[in-house]
Order: C-alpha cells, then structure tokens, then sequence
C-alpha cells in the first residue's frame, strides 16, 4: 500500500477550523465547518489521539476569547479595521460587526486559496458580504515597506486591531521583534494587538512531548529549539505597549464553564495576551 503523504504545513490551517467547528457552542465560531473535509477530519483524529484530546477546546476558546474582546472594542468604537496576521481560514470577517474593515494577511497559497472559496461562498449566499482585503506575503523576502504602503492604503487613521494567532511559535525571537516593530509602525496610541503564545514551562510538559512526535512524524523533522515560547516579561516589557488583559486555557475555562478533562501535564497551555499602544 502506498505510503501515506506528510500533512504540508499550510495544510494545518484546515485543522484549526475544523477544531473549532467541533465545539460551536464553545467557540462561537459557526463558519468554520465550511473548511472540513475527508483529509482534515483523518488529521484532526491523529492529532486528538497522539497529542491531547484537549486541543478541540483549547482552540475553541481561543477563538472566543478574541471574537469576544473584537466584538467589545468595534461596539465601543475603539476598533475599526481588524488586521489578522497569519489569518488561516480563520472566520472572524463573519462573526463580527459588518462594519469592520478586514485585513487579511498570509502566505500567498493560503490567500489564493482562502479568496476563491470565500468568494465562492458568499456567491451562493452561505456567507455574508464583508469588507475584506486580502494580502499575499511571501515572509522570505523583505515585504515590510510594500505591506506598510498597503496596509495604510486600506486603514488609512482608523484605530485598528492586530491579531497574531498560532504563528510566533514558528518565528524566533529576532523575528518576532522585527514583527512587532512593524506593528509599532502601523498602530497608534489607543490601537491593540492580541497574540498567542506559549509559556517557557511548555517544553517541559508530557503534552509537548508528544507535540514534537507528531510534528515529526506527521509534518516535518523538527526539534524543540525551532520553536518559540515566549516568557510573560516579553509583553510586559514592550517600550510602546501595555498589556492589559492576560489569559491562558484555564482562565478561560473557568470563565466560560468548561470542564477541563485533563491533567495540566497533558494539556497544551496557550496563553492569550491584549495589549494596548501608549501615549509614550
């Protein structure tokens, strides 16, 4: 029997939707199952299986949490443009108040792919018509000025939201200075980013441990250094942002009324921050 093909790393936007769509109840996220399909459901049962059956909800809130902070900052008009870095196949275009200015921004198989099956859906009304602009980054080479001059095109002075979901955990750390100095740049004071990362103390979790095996067994040879984790101190000591608001899957679990069904050593703890540009 021919062996079975490596999931490409792209391909592992369609696992984030389609864990979400699993507990709609949970991640508010009613769009999401328009990415399911055959490949993706047999990857979800792997990864559930070999990593931690836990990660349906984890993701599930993490996506509450945001559309829900979105959704509080557009009503008091403190945000007008949502500007999502690495946005997958991620829905929030649909969840979220039609006024809202989308700047979608990914790689560009993800963008050309994410655009055709966006466009085909809202041709046949099973979607809504939204403000989306979309924007291919091929992150190898120098993009910043040419995405500055058209993210500005777009936003123009509106306050804006960035989001950085599920992506720094590939970056190092110089890029991921790099990236938030291009944020410094786009935003004014009162604007947000919301990130995702993970604790230092992750690494030392069996669930980690078994993150690595199936990224290796599954995607591509890795080990643990090619991965970032990111200590609270990195928020807390950005020179023109502060962080008001941080929260990880348990917090949230408690807020929401999830039953977490595992121990802490078996979960894959990410940690959600907000933070806010200053005056200074």
């Amino acid at each position: 029997m021919e062996k079975e093909k490596n999931i490409e790393i792209h391909e592992t936007a369609f696992l984030t939707s389609t864990l979400r769509s699993l507990n709609e109840d949970l991640s508010q996220d009613y769009f999401a199952k328009l990415w399911r399909n055959t490949k993706s459901d047999i990857w979800i049962k792997k990864y559930l299986d070999l990593v931690s059956s836990e990660e349906t909800n984890t993701h599930c809130l993490r996506n509450r949490y945001f559309l829900d902070t979105i959704k509080t900052l557009v009503d008091d008009i403190d945000v007008e443009v949502l500007i999502n870095f690495g946005c997958g196949f991620s829905m929030y275009p649909f969840l979220l108040d039609e006024r809202l200015i989308h700047i979608e921004i990914d790689k560009p198989e993800i963008i050309d792919y994410k655009k055709s099956k966006l466009m085909n859906w809202q041709k046949s009304n099973t979607l809504p018509k939204r403000n989306i602009h979309f924007i291919a980054v091929d992150f190898s080479e120098d993009y910043k000025q040419d995405l500055l001059t058209k993210i500005f095109s777009i936003k123009n002075n509106k306050p804006c939201f960035i989001l950085i979901e599920g992506v720094l955990f590939f970056l190092d750390r110089k890029e991921t200075d790099m990236l938030f100095d291009f944020f410094n740049m786009i935003q004014k004071p009162g604007d947000f980013i919301g990130s995702v990362s993970f604790q230092d103390t992750l690494k030392e979790s069996l669930a980690f441990r078994k993150l690595m095996t199936f990224l290796n067994q599954i995607v591509s040879k890795t080990k643990e250094s090619d991965y970032q984790t990111i200590a609270d101190d990195y928020y807390r000591s950005q020179p023109t942002y502060q962080l008001i608001d941080h929260q990880d899957y348990f917090s949230l679990s408690a807020k929401y009324g999830n039953v977490i069904q595992l121990n802490k050593e078996e979960i894959l703890n990410e940690n959600f921050y907000l933070l806010k540009k200053s005056n200074r």
